[in-house]
């Protein structure tokens, strides 16, 4: 049985992120370096075209991640991890993206490959610390938040911080409200 065989007995010719039963191909998770059906996924048509060009991403389209990330199949889960890290300015995505867990090799594999070009510059803190998902800032200031109608202290700690797609900011919950920081503000602690 070949690879797209496989597919598509394991996902019943349907696509394993949207479920649409059109137009399915064959999409190898990167980094393939024997492909096989362990590291590819079957993808529709518009899943296919979103993923090869995230510049024309239709953001409501993936909302059917909300489904297909509980996927037992490791390739999927991967997948629905670096679309929702990639869709993270929405705040429906980023509640995805809080909920999915991968285990510490399927991380590795999701992390493997950056964002659309790869030449992304990485977030750096104050001081020029690389800051990473998951690390631990303080505010080096006091800072206003508009529309929540309080000031962030100085010495506050934002745990578990996420990056988003503009290296000069940051997202972390400060007094249980989820805000955008910017990085010239935060040290890394």
């Amino acid at each position: 049985m070949n690879t797209e065989q496989a597919l598509m007995q394991r996902c019943d010719s349907k696509c394993e992120l949207c479920s649409s039963d059109s137009n399915l191909v064959v999409y190898e998770v990167p980094p393939v370096n024997n492909p096989s059906a362990d590291n590819s996924i079957m993808v529709c048509g518009v899943c296919n075209e979103q993923i090869n060009h995230p510049g024309n991403m239709d953001v409501n389209h993936w909302r059917c991640l909300n489904d297909s990330m509980w996927s037992q199949v490791p390739a999927v889960q991967v997948m629905a991890w670096r679309i929702l890290k990639r869709l993270s300015t929405e705040s429906w995505a980023q509640d995805l993206f809080e909920m999915l867990y991968l285990d510490d090799e399927l991380k590795q594999w999701a992390e493997a490959v950056t964002d659309d070009d790869g030449d992304t510059a990485p977030t750096k803190d104050s001081n020029g610390n690389v800051l990473q998902d998951g690390d631990t800032v303080t505010l080096i200031k006091d800072l206003d938040v508009k529309g929540a109608g309080f000031t962030a202290k100085r010495g506050t700690a934002v745990r578990g911080i996420s990056l988003t797609s503009n290296p000069e900011q940051i997202e972390g919950r400060v007094n249980g409200v989820r805000i955008v920081l910017l990085t010239c503000f935060l040290k890394k602690t």
